[in-house]
């Protein structure tokens, strides 16, 4: 087997199972759960239709590079989102089944680990797919603090030259989970910079990024910075997008990959004997979705709504703001975390994810511990009774 399995940690939910073993909630109260990060609101009807209308399409095997349909849908929504010059259809764009998957992969494709020096750069707090993409390629995890003196910035000019000198691919989220930070345009071009001194391949997680508050100011993406910096072949520079959160369909498996040409063109060979073809009813419905916005302006207003009536009751009992985009708050707390979501689902049946589950230590911090994790992916009502309990449970604490 390979060694460095061993070397994965439990995920996130496993640690908070075992968190909660023996606990008896109120029978009275019905479980909320905002720990898990999955989309509720209802998928549109008009990509079901679509899913279901083009079931004929399982008779053939897909492409691994998908149909010229997605790709060019795909294209012209980045185009449109970003306000990008034509995206090449052909060499600058490439269908996955979900970031998740994409993101695990693109690691293992590359990583040259044969030198026994490879590192791979990751946010702290992060998804936790970036550390073990790393590992199971070969390489060391760096991890990067993103704390609240730094608004929760990765403060790159923090790592030594002899760190970056074997980076080889830098994660980066935004916006960011679990903080919702979005990355400037300042700091885009100090890690472009970095990239083009060191050669390392950057991989923008940006699965959050149609989740937002201002109509007229949608967070910037790395493709969209790279266009604006005079880098229009986006080298060394991929993208991640997925319609899990902006359409209301994570268990369709649809996202991209999108960015210079000659990664992805080693990316799909890798691909292809990986054999990760995306279902052709599937891409269908998919096409549906990318091509239409009206159902993602409805969604994002849903958002809106919950986090204009949550976070002011949240933030009278913890220091909290609404993050600059995503569907988290992130909430400091009085107590330790783990103390703090067990106790809360022990006594008011609200389940939250403590911080430090998903952060390392790094340079003697954990920097998400301290901190919980709300996802306000419930209907409203049922995100706004959470934020009554979790307020009685801050009351009641000395």
């Amino acid at each position: 087997m390979n060694p460095n399995l061993d070397r994965l940690q439990s995920y996130p939910f496993e640690k908070l199972r075992k968190l909660f073993e023996g606990l008896t909630p109120p029978a009275g109260l019905d479980t909320i759960r905002l720990s898990i990060g999955e989309p509720r609101h209802a998928t549109p009807a008009f990509i079901t239709q679509a899913l279901v209308d083009n079931l004929d399409g399982l008779s053939a095997y897909p492409a691994t590079q998908g149909s010229d349909a997605l790709r060019g849908a795909i294209a012209g929504w980045l185009e449109r989102r970003y306000g990008l010059p034509a995206v090449d259809v052909a060499t600058q764009v490439l269908p996955v089944n979900g970031s998740r998957e994409a993101l695990f992969a693109f690691a293992q494709c590359v990583v040259d680990s044969r030198g026994g020096a490879a590192k791979v750069l990751c946010p702290n707090p992060f998804y936790q797919i970036y550390e073990g993409a790393a590992l199971l390629a070969g390489a060391e995890p760096v991890f990067l603090n993103n704390l609240p003196e730094n608004r929760f910035g990765s403060d790159f000019d923090s790592l030594p030259e002899s760190v970056w000198r074997d980076v080889q691919l830098a994660f980066v989220c935004s916006p960011g989970n679990p903080t919702g930070r979005v990355l400037s345009l300042q700091e885009w071009a100090r890690l472009f910079e970095l990239s083009d001194r060191h050669g390392f391949v950057i991989a923008a997680d940006e699965c959050y990024s149609e989740i937002y508050f201002d109509e007229n100011a949608p967070p910037v993406g790395a493709l969209q910075a790279a266009h604006q910096l005079g880098r229009g072949d986006f080298r060394n520079l991929v993208t991640f997008s997925s319609l899990s959160k902006r359409s209301n369909v994570p268990g369709m498996r649809s996202g991209f990959v999108a960015g210079d040409a000659a990664v992805l063109k080693a990316f799909l060979r890798y691909r292809t004997y990986h054999g990760c073809a995306m279902n052709p009813a599937v891409q269908a419905a998919s096409v549906a979705a990318w091509n239409d916005e009206a159902h993602v302006v409805d969604n994002r207003r849903l958002y809106r709504e919950k986090f204009d009536r949550v976070t002011a009751l949240v933030a009278r009992h913890l220091k909290v703001e609404r993050p600059d985009a995503g569907f988290y708050l992130w909430a400091q707390t009085p107590i330790p975390d783990t103390e703090f979501a067990r106790r809360l689902q022990g006594e008011y049946n609200v389940t939250v994810l403590p911080g430090s589950f998903l952060a390392r230590e790094a340079n003697g911090v954990n920097p998400g511990a301290g901190f919980v994790r709300i996802a306000l992916v419930a209907p409203t009502a049922e995100c706004v009774e959470a934020a009554e309990r979790i307020a009685a449970f801050c009351q009641s604490l000395p």
